[in-house]
This record gives C-alpha cells, structure tokens and sequence, in this order.
C-alpha cells in the first residue's frame, strides 16, 4: 500500500486533532498554553497580525490566519503577498475562492472553508474545491458527521470541521466521519 504524502502542515493534525479557533484576542493567552499544536486566528488588524503570528510561533504554534477576518486587509493580490512574505503564518483560510488561488500561487498552505447550509452548497462546495484545489478543507458547521463523511469520500483532500463543536462527542464523531482535524473556539476542548 502507497504511504500518502501530507505537508507539515497537514501532519500536524494527524499530531493532535484539536484546533484551538481564536474568535477574540483575549483567548490568545489560553491557546498559547494549550494542548493545541495549531490556532485558527479568526480576529486581528492588519496593525497586528504579524506580532500575534510571531507570538504563536515563539510558542511553537502552528498558525493560520481566516484572511477574510482580518479588520484592514484587502483580499485582493497585495493583501495576501503581504500576509505571505511579512506576516509568514503557515497557512491562510479563506471562503473567498480568489485568495485560495492567490495565496497558492505565493505558496502559502490553504485551507479554504465553507458553509453547509443546503444540499445546493455542498454541490458547489465540491466543484470550488476541485476549481480552487486548495491543501485542506474547513467544512461548517462541523456538527454534521453525515455530510463530513460524503465529503471527504468526493474531494480526496484532508478535511477539518469547525462551528458549534462544543463536546468532546463532537469531535469524535468529525473525526470517526472521515475529518483529520476539529477547530473550535471551545477553550474546554482546546486540552481534550
């Protein structure tokens, strides 16, 4: 059987599954000090995003900035070649298919997130994700083990749930659905 290849990225949530999603600034000092090898940064300005990163990355953290959450950023070609050679995270999320493709080109890992919310969105989640080929995939509201496991099975790219996780039942019914990865904003599930 052929050893698939991930990115470091990618192996680090094979390393721990949880991802502490920071929804305020104020959490940042708990993720830092959590069981969490990764962060989804889903706040900051454009005056300091590239401090917290390094803040995270100080704490051996990997870090991934939700570009389209970022107070002052444009998602147009400068913005993100600015988050990609000075604020350096190890990846981007985005539900913009445009910056997918821009922070691929610039070789930034991407994870592109989107919303489940009918049966139309999932259709065309999977025909963004083909268009785009981003290096992982957020889907929400990660509460959905059914639909995680349809999904995983089509686009053959690491999945990761997010949004309303809020038990530990949650994240072992994403995981036992076919997702490598959970990313909440529960600080109780960050040391699960």
């Amino acid at each position: 059987m052929c050893k698939m290849y991930y990115s470091a990225q990618t192996e680090v949530f094979f390393r721990n599954p949880i991802i502490a999603a920071v929804r305020d600034s104020k959490f940042l000092p708990e993720a830092l000090n959590s069981e969490a090898t990764s962060i989804f940064l889903l706040t900051g300005s454009l005056l300091d995003i590239d401090k917290i990163v390094k803040i995270c990355k100080e704490k051996h953290k990997y870090v991934f900035i939700h570009t389209d959450l970022v107070e002052g950023l444009g998602n147009d070609h400068g913005g993100i070649k600015y988050i990609a050679e000075r604020v350096k995270p190890d990846g981007i999320i985005s539900t913009r298919n445009s910056v997918i493709k821009t922070a691929k080109e610039l070789g930034l890992y991407t994870i592109q997130r989107y919303f489940c919310v009918d049966s139309l969105a999932i259709h065309t989640g999977i025909k963004s994700i083909e268009q785009n080929n981003p290096d992982a995939v957020e889907i929400l509201p990660g509460v959905i083990p059914r639909v995680v496991k349809l999904i995983a099975a089509q686009i053959r790219k690491p999945v990761i749930t997010g949004g309303m996780v809020a038990y530990k039942e949650d994240v072992l019914a994403s995981l036992q659905s076919g997702a490598v990865a959970v990313s909440t904003s529960c600080l109780q599930l960050w040391n699960a």
